[in-house]
């Protein structure tokens, strides 16, 4: 098949006015985080339109046309796109393409994602994937614009070459992208004074510039370290510049303030959302300030050869594998309850705390649970915590649970017996790698990568029988190589064995169901910073998470025993 071009981007004259008299297609854009220039729907782009005709220097509220984007604002002026509740900076664009191009017709191409809503592609691939349908190709390679996927219109599916994984795609008539006539008066070029070929010199085009400047010193970092074709995702796109932010701020002017716009949870002397608030205001009042790039998380370290990876000290092995069935062959449940608990004669006048009825009274399980040998009204105490319920209410909280021969106290979480999980299974390799975590300069790093595949979930998981995802393995985490740190990774592989480290749930970050998610036991994930929360220095991490595997029931002492 001959590969169609992508489609037509006509070339603009000065900062994105096209060439007079001709009719072109605006579509506004913004940069993510991976450095891709993301369209704007169609309906945004004619409210920025609207506004630019009124006011070139003024501000556009997104949230006016658009109910998911509340937070956001467009400064024309600086051209960039400002979140308010973070403080979040993005450079902004205005593109023109030919008016019979698919923005110019309101078709849309998107592909489906893993929580199964519909992406738009980039306007240049949504263009080179119009451009081949018209011409009725059977499928496209996108790969002249860098991505190793296949387009198959006969199924309407998007296939990554390397893994063979297929996505579904479709194609969305939409509202036509905004059409311009002709040049842009001067009175609405941007910056002030770039027509006169001699900068303005008042403090608000200071800012102005500076910013400019700015965005396009990130720009220029990005694009000399652009990967090579084949080797980006548009679902994963390839490791963020960390440089581009050193370059920004060379390009400041002398004088012009920087605040730098820090993660959330990070310890940046500004935060975010202060930060981008005093910058719109600071530029109200004519004062100059530049907003630097937020810092980019370091979540790996350095590439290590194998020769460097070595075992760690007084860890046997490099690798524990769970298998499908690892649960014990559960007894009797009245057994199981009866072997950690006295019978009380005469209980004490109060509530049961899980059927809520008097201990003096039946259970509130009478007539729901009927177990021979159990009567509803028989009381009786914990071994070591002390703890009083009907025995038939313990009997029925064991029977609702992973019936592995263990049992937990409501009250206290006391855990009697060996506790297991649903753990799906896996591979949980460690080793020992020569670099150093902030804040343990003089220790190397052992590094855990939890490795767990998709499949399908067994009858001690939500929905036996229904298939289970596994997103974002392997996964990587990590420990400082001293003391206090072999230890952890000893009760990891204790907990990891016991199928406590996973579950299968709901992800607290993406909303999907039936998928494979962190059990209550906290890694570090970042290596060389900790601008997520999740990585290092944290001089109290190593102690909360030993109290989180002695609340799951390993310990050294029970390891031990």
């Amino acid at each position: 098949m001959s590969r169609p071009g992508q489609g037509v981007m006509v070339p603009v004259t000065g900062l994105g006015f096209p060439p007079q008299n001709v009719a072109r297609v605006v579509v506004w854009e913004w940069l993510n985080e991976h450095s891709r220039w993301r369209p704007y729907t169609a309906t945004v782009c004619h409210h920025i339109e609207s506004v630019l005709k009124e006011d070139a220097r003024g501000s556009v509220v997104l949230g006016q046309v658009d109910a998911q984007l509340v937070p956001y604002i467009i400064d024309l002026q600086s051209m960039h796109q400002f979140r308010q509740d973070t403080g979040t900076m993005r450079p902004v664009r205005r593109n023109f393409y030919d008016p019979s191009s698919a923005p110019g017709k309101g078709i849309v191409w998107e592909w489906e994602n893993d929580g199964g809503a519909w992406t738009a592609y980039d306007m240049d691939i949504c263009i080179t994937i119009q451009n081949a349908y018209e011409k009725q190709h059977p499928w496209l390679d996108l790969s002249s614009l860098g991505f190793c996927y296949l387009i198959y219109f006969n199924s309407m599916s998007q296939m990554n070459r390397q893994t063979r994984r297929r996505r579904r795609l479709r194609r969305r008539l939409d509202l036509a992208y905004p059409l311009t006539v002709g040049s842009i008066p001067k009175s609405q070029s941007w910056p002030v004074g770039a027509s006169s070929g001699q900068p303005c010199s008042c403090q608000q085009c200071v800012l102005v510039n500076s910013t400019r400047a700015a965005s396009n010193a990130i720009l220029a970092s990005q694009r000399r370290k652009a990967p090579t074709p084949g080797q980006n995702n548009l679902n994963r796109p390839g490791p963020q510049r960390t440089a581009a932010s050193v370059g920004a701020r060379a390009s400041i002017p002398p004088g012009v303030p920087a605040l730098p716009v820090k993660n959330l949870n990070g310890t940046g002397p500004v935060h975010p959302a202060l930060a981008g608030m005093t910058g719109i205001l600071l530029c109200a009042a004519g004062l100059p300030v530049c907003l630097t790039r937020a810092p980019k998380p370091i979540l790996h370290p350095p590439p290590v050869s194998k020769s460097d990876v070595k075992p760690v000290p007084g860890v046997p092995g490099v690798c524990r594998k769970t298998k499908k069935k690892h649960l014990k062959k559960s007894k009797n449940p009245e057994d199981v309850v009866r072997r950690y608990m006295q019978k009380v004669k005469n209980p004490p006048d109060e509530d049961c705390t899980i059927c809520m009825e008097r201990l003096v009274t039946a259970s509130g399980y009478e007539g729901v649970l009927r177990h021979k040998g159990v009567r509803p009204e028989l009381v009786g105490r914990l071994g070591r915590c002390g703890h009083m319920y009907h025995l038939l209410c313990l009997v029925a909280m064991y029977s609702n649970g992973n019936k592995d021969g263990s049992l937990q106290c409501p009250t206290c979480k006391a855990i009697y017996g060996e506790k297991t999980g649903t753990q799906p299974p896996g591979k949980m390799e460690f080793h020992l790698i020569p670099h150093s975590l902030p804040g343990f300069s003089d220790t190397q790093t052992i590094r855990i990568v939890y490795d767990i595949p998709t499949g399908i979930q067994g009858p001690e998981h939500p929905n036996p029988g229904k298939k289970f995802t596994a997103r974002g393995f392997p996964r990587h985490c990590y420990l400082p190589n001293n003391e206090k740190g072999r230890k952890v990774l000893r009760l990891l592989i204790t907990a990891w064995e016991r199928r406590l480290i996973f579950t299968i749930g709901t992800s607290n970050t993406t909303g999907e169901s039936d998928t494979v998610v962190w059990n209550e036991i906290h890694h570090k994930t970042e290596f060389g910073s900790n601008l997520t929360g999740h990585g290092y220095p944290d001089a109290s991490y190593l102690d909360n998470v030993l109290a989180e595997l002695t609340a799951q029931g390993v310990s050294e002492a029970v390891a031990k025993a």
